[in-house]
């Protein structure tokens, strides 16, 4: 399950610079939301401060996500409100948060984070439309000066009885000129940024410019008077202390600790854990898609983390805390490089809250909501809703009814009908199936060949996904579904992520196999050479040419052959051919030498005759495909069980030539040859050979007859014994196996041959 990150950035004075502006940047957003979750929450409003700078500062710290930022959640306003009110104090309330937090430190260690992998991308790209949806109709009546609602509250039912829409009806009853001015000013500042290209070159973001700019025009408003000043109602609204022992004394809020006697705090602590684990998981899997570097946040880390930030929240005073859509979104549109953006946004919630809330009070909400209604509109894009509806009704169907679900309840509500109703087209479609990872060794590198099963279900993503995090930082792997029927839109989507994001990211090459014709969005594309090309050839060694012959054989034993398109070699070999070497081996139907070393068409110039012996014409054939077309390596393969080497024994041992004893006429000059191998003082008449030995003795003659043919080679060819002086080619010999599939291979040069043993001695 550990897909191997891209590397974080790495610390320098321009990376911490864009950490320190993206950090500014949350903190202005991150400063009303965490007050309107506290009062959304019917809690102290500073407890939402606490939780932000926890979720800054000390989750920060811990968390391994570069780009998410935790702080009090809005899909938990509910919860904590409900909780509150059963356990009968805030501070009783603590005492839950602690327990949970522990409870998530457990589930982190236990490693559930795993969970995260089961969670479809349809309903992640869902939840975040719906947060893209959620933020432009929560933020329009602010936008406009309608500020009734909390700004943090995202749930459709509010506190005072009115829902999303009821809320933006009212609002255009209750407009305020100066605020709405400062608004829409805010939006046209931002979309100038985005568009205007000296604008986006100046190292000042435009979020801090619209809170500026907001500032100035409400304190000129104040000048106009009447109708054009902005209330404090309609500003920032930050407790104010005189000091860092003010706020100790008066912000800070201890547990409670005699509720532990009640039953009623540990179903709490049980469904704030479950309940924020979950909306954690949900979003670091959203943050992770929308990073432009496509790196992960190991889910159980961020467990531990989220848990230990709770308990240390609940000892002062704070809200429970998940990482959150909202602020990780602004955080990646303001450019942060690593995790020193979310710790920076903390450490100015602390210090802004502690040595200069006044000033923070003169921010007109309307500006930080224009901020917001922004990133709602980056994150429901028309282009990801048209998108969705391309990929088919089973990828769009959870999608738009999890936004809608949403939208229309709350976060966690509308995530688990989404889920439903995935699972839902799962179980109608789907069963899930294994599968196969085998790491071939090509001549070109190694590729990771994926073999995707016939069926491939939306619970076949975690595997998938777990077997692409597997390939390292510029492997190479082939997804091949030449035996697939069916693939699931949900695994299509991981496919098409892969390729087109997390793989240039990571700087994998990606090939796939199967996929022509059935699947619209995704093409064949092989893109490593699977035979000898011209290329390939030049680069090779003899030493290298060899070795793949080993790994080819090692293969072939295994049963984990490569996988390879035929079609395609052939159109690629037909204009030319480039082999790599040439084979003298045994015209016996057992040992075809192309597939005892699991080559393709073009690999190999085959020499084929019984006794593989080197006549006149065969080593004319090797001068030529040596000398001229370029051949690195000789390979004389002999095998077991030869069936012309056993008739060379017998008919030696008979003192018969073998169109005697055959009626061929032209095998006499070939038996002949592999006689030379066999010394007559060790042979014995066929009724005196024990059990096996004599099958044993043929098989050392068959040895051997592979050095003696070696030897001839070079005798009787001044060119191959040129080019092995000049170090251009080696000879080599083997012994095949028929019986086990097994290669064994010989010392490469005649001259330094390992010594023959004592029974080769006396063959010899």
């Amino acid at each position: 399950m550990n897909r191997p990150s891209p590397l974080p950035a790495q610390p320098s004075p321009g990376n911490l610079s864009k950490d320190l502006v993206a950090g500014l940047v949350v903190f202005l957003v991150a400063l009303p939301l965490c007050l309107g979750v506290a009062l959304a929450s019917n809690a102290p409003p500073i407890s939402g401060l606490i939780a932000g700078i926890l979720g800054g500062i000390v989750v920060g710290i811990l968390s391994g996500s570069h780009t998410s930022v935790s702080g009090p959640a809005a899909g938990l306003t509910a919860v904590v409100a409900v909780q509150i009110a059963n356990l009968g104090s805030f501070e009783a309330f603590l005492v839950a948060v602690i327990l949970a937090g522990a409870f998530q430190v457990i589930l982190g260690i236990a490693r559930a984070g795993f969970i995260a992998s089961f969670i479809p991308v349809s309903v992640i790209k869902g939840l975040l439309a719906a947060i893209g949806v959620i933020l432009i109709l929560k933020q329009i009546p602010h936008l406009v000066g309608f500020d009734a609602d909390p700004m943090g509250d995202k749930t459709f039912r509010q506190a005072d009885g009115e829902n999303t829409f009821s809320e933006l009806a009212r609002a255009l009853s209750y407009i305020h000129p100066g605020a709405m001015l400062i608004g829409f000013l805010s939006i046209a500042t931002i979309v100038a940024w985005d568009k205007v290209k000296f604008l986006k070159r100046l190292p000042v973001p435009a979020p801090l410019v619209v809170v500026l700019l907001g500032v100035a025009f409400s304190q000129l408003f104040r000048s106009f008077g009447g109708m054009w000043v902005i209330e404090p109602s309609h500003l920032v609204a930050v407790p104010v202390t005189s000091g860092p022992m003010d706020f100790m004394k008066s912000a800070l809020i201890f547990p409670k600790w005699e509720i532990l006697g009640n039953s009623a705090v540990y179903l709490a602590a049980f469904t704030i854990a479950i309940v924020a684990s979950i909306e954690t998981l949900l979003n670091i899997e959203a943050v992770d898609k929308i990073d432009p570097k496509q790196r992960i946040t190991p889910p159980n880390r961020e467990l531990v983390a989220q848990g230990l930030g709770n308990i240390l929240a609940g000892l002062i005073g704070g809200l429970p805390m998940t990482s959150v859509i909202v602020r990780s979104s602004v955080n990646i549109g303001a450019k942060a490089e690593t995790k020193i953006s979310a710790i920076f946004h903390g450490v100015l919630l602390l210090g802004c809250v502690v040595f200069m809330p006044g000033i923070l009070n003169l921010i007109p909400l309307s500006a930080l909501a224009a901020i917001l209604l922004m990133t709602g509109l980056k994150l429901a894009s028309p282009k990801l809703l048209k998108q969705m509806w391309g990929e088919g009704r089973k990828q769009f169907l959870p999608f738009i009814i999890t936004v809608l679900a949403i939208v229309f309840t709350d976060l966690l509500i509308g995530v688990l009908i989404g889920l439903s109703v995935s699972i839902g087209f799962v179980l109608h479609n789907n069963a899930r199936r294994p599968l196969r990872r085998i790491m071939e060794k090509h001549a070109t590198g190694d590729v990771m060949h994926i073999i995707l099963a016939n069926q491939v279900s939306f619970l076949s993503r975690a595997s998938l996904e777990s077997a692409l995090r597997d390939i390292p930082r510029g492997g190479h792997v082939l997804l091949d579904a030449e035996n697939t029927d069916y693939i699931d839109p949900d695994v299509l989507d991981l496919i098409t992520d892969f390729r087109d994001t997390t793989s240039k990211a990571l700087d994998i090459t990606l090939s796939l196999k199967g996929f022509r014709d059935r699947y619209i969005q995704i093409e064949d594309n092989i893109q490593f050479v699977d035979f000898s090309s011209r290329e390939l050839q030049l680069e090779l060694t003899p030493e290298r040419v060899l070795k793949i012959f080993r790994d080819g054989n090692e293969r072939f034993v295994s049963g984990q052959r490569l996988a390879r398109d035929l079609g395609r070699q052939v159109a690629a070999t037909s204009s030319g051919q480039f082999p790599m070497a040439v084979v003298l081996s045994c015209i016996d139907s057992r040992a075809p030498a192309e597939i005892v070393f699991d080559l393709g068409l073009g690999d190999i110039f085959s020499a084929r005759v019984a006794g593989n012996i080197a006549r006149s014409k065969v080593l004319g054939s090797m001068e030529y495909a040596c000398a001229v077309a370029g051949a690195k390596l000789i390979l004389v393969m002999g095998h077991t069980s030869c069936g012309a080497v056993n008739a060379a024994v017998d008919l030696l041992a008979a003192n018969k030539r073998a169109s005697e004893a055959t009626g061929c006429v032209n095998l006499d000059g070939l038996i002949e040859e592999i006689q030379l191998s066999i010394n007559p003082a060790t042979l014995k008449t066929e009724d005196a050979w024990k059990d096996g030995e004599k099958a044993a003795y043929a098989n050392e003659v068959a040895r051997v007859n592979v050095l003696r043919t070696m030897k001839v080679i070079r005798e009787r060819s001044s060119t191959l014994d040129q080019l092995v002086i000049e170090g251009r080619i080696v000879i080599v010999g083997c012994l095949y196996d028929i019986g086990t599939g097994k290669v064994d291979f010989f010392q490469s040069a005649v001259s330094s041959a390992v010594p023959l043993s004592s029974a080769l001695a006396k063959l010899v």
